[in-house]
């Protein structure tokens, strides 16, 4: 019997699956940025649309300018990693920080809080906000992270569109907000500048989920919609990192569409506004 010559379709489906992992290999050997664990359907859709944004018709013409072209590679990392994200975003998430999370934070001398994965920096000054209105920024300190090195530089200016601002506004008067949004910047030649004072407790600092360690002991990880881009095992990683960067009884946030369940840290964390996301540190009952 003849042998079945594969469709095209398939042929190339196969050559794209190699390539991919090529590229994916050739970026972590060589950059040190590790997607090997990233979730591969999201990052096959990334890849897809980067060949069409740097024109070239296979991986592996991607691959030869990422290798070979050093100003490339900081531009496919911003395709990579790009999120989307906006100021209180899923407000009744900071609704329930500021009215259940944040009378406990209150008990303690100092904080420290932890946003991981924090792109351009909105979710960082969202909580920066929240906790002045608070009273409990003068005390606080936020770690905002990233593994994006231009994301973080646009994200430490505090610079957005003005067209993004009345977005920014509805979000934070439904999450109980005792002040106006306008408080808190500045608007000229059609940007918002964002309050000097805010960024003064805020660090912005490279780190990577999949390869660096703990850097901190704080009262609150902010990890949301992030946890979504990472494979099941990569998950459980950051988990552990964030358990092991918590505090005793310290607070977790994550993604609406994010769970713990079927993770193995699900009992080292245990509902406490299950409805938004939040848990705290401690031995599920």
């Amino acid at each position: 019997m003849d042998a079945q010559i594969e469709p095209d379709s398939s042929v190339a489906s196969r050559k794209f699956e190699i390539e991919f992992h090529l590229l994916i290999e050739a970026i972590y050997h060589l950059y040190h940025y590790d997607f090997r664990a990233y979730a591969a359907a999201s990052l096959r859709r990334r890849m897809k649309t980067a060949m069409v944004r740097f024109r070239c018709d296979t991986l592996s013409q991607l691959q030869d300018r990422v290798m070979h072209e050093p100003a490339v590679f900081p531009k496919l990392l911003d395709h990579l990693t790009l999120q989307v994200s906006e100021m209180f975003r899923d407000p009744s998430y900071f609704r329930s920080l500021r009215t259940q999370v944040v009378p406990i934070l209150r008990t303690y001398p100092s904080l420290k809080v932890w946003v991981a994965g924090c792109s351009a920096g909105e979710e960082a000054y969202s909580l920066a906000i929240l906790f002045r209105e608070e009273g409990l920024l003068p005390k606080t300190l936020i770690y905002a992270t990233d593994i994006n090195p231009h994301t973080l530089q646009r994200a430490e200016a505090g610079v957005y569109s003005i067209d993004r601002i009345a977005g920014f506004t509805v979000n934070h008067s439904q999450s109980g907000a005792k002040s106006s949004l306008s408080d808190y910047y500045t608007a000229a030649y059609g940007r918002a500048i964002f309050d000097k004072t805010l960024r003064d407790h805020i660090v912005f600092s490279d780190h990577s989920l999949a390869t660096d360690s703990v850097f901190a002991e704080v009262q609150l990880v902010s990890c949301r919609n992030v946890l979504i881009y990472f494979n099941r095992e990569l998950q459980d990683h950051a988990l552990g990192l964030f358990h092991e960067s918590l505090c005793r009884n310290g607070f977790l946030g994550i993604g609406s569409k994010e769970s713990l369940r079927f993770s193995s840290h699900d009992g080292s964390f245990q509902p406490f506004v299950r409805e938004d996301r939040i848990y705290q540190k401690g031995e599920a009952t």
